[in-house]
């Protein structure tokens, strides 16, 4: 396997080490291993995803590290970097607080000019989808380890979405994933992860 550009790695230090580490098995187990985004498994295994830790402590520091991934995630070829995952582990913990700062994001979004180029998909430890109940499983969809910021190009999006012939099966598909693997089947994806 070749190793990541400089795109992938730029910026990162030894002590994101545990955040990006806990996210990529997240990727490879759930995203991928369930088979939750179809759309994921060339990124990765091309090797174009960026991960990026934002050290922020409060929502004015995310906002600041949020503009500078939609910049250089724009300015990227994407031959060399697809997407970028912003994990943000030390704000935003409560998720209806993180929920709250999605409209943020996309008004940054607006703010930089880069509406129809690039939009903020989200992952939460505690996602909750509107009507549903703290543990029903279908939340686990968008469960990440840590609160995660999911940067992707609008290009891309509607390139894979018009390849689908019914692009609400995805979802379909996840609840059935997810219902038949159930709470104990989730837990034991994660049974060797260090604690």
């Amino acid at each position: 396997m070749n190793s990541p550009s400089d795109a992938i790695t730029a910026g990162l230090t030894p002590a994101d080490a545990p955040y990006i580490e806990a996210t990529r098995r997240w990727v490879e187990r759930a995203v991928l291993g369930l088979n939750l985004c179809p759309f994921a498994h060339a990124p990765f295994a091309q090797q174009k995803i960026r991960y990026a830790v934002s050290h922020a402590r409060d929502s004015d520091g995310l906002l600041d590290d949020l503009c500078g991934e939609l910049q250089s995630l724009a300015a990227a070829d994407p031959n060399d970097c697809e997407t970028t995952l912003l994990v943000h582990a030390h704000v935003f913990g409560d998720f209806f607080e993180y929920n709250d700062f999605l409209d943020v994001a996309d008004a940054a979004v607006q703010t930089l000019s880069l509406e129809g180029v690039l939009q903020v998909a989200s992952f939460h430890p505690d996602y909750q989808f509107a009507d549903s109940a703290p543990d029903d499983i279908e939340n686990f969809s968008n469960r990440a380890p840590y609160p995660t910021l999911h940067l992707l190009r609008e290009a891309s999006v509607e390139r894979a979405v018009d390849a689908m012939s019914d692009p609400d099966a995805i979802y379909r598909h996840n609840i059935d994933t997810l219902r038949k693997l159930g709470r104990e089947g989730w837990e034991k994806l994660w049974s060797d992860a260090p604690k």
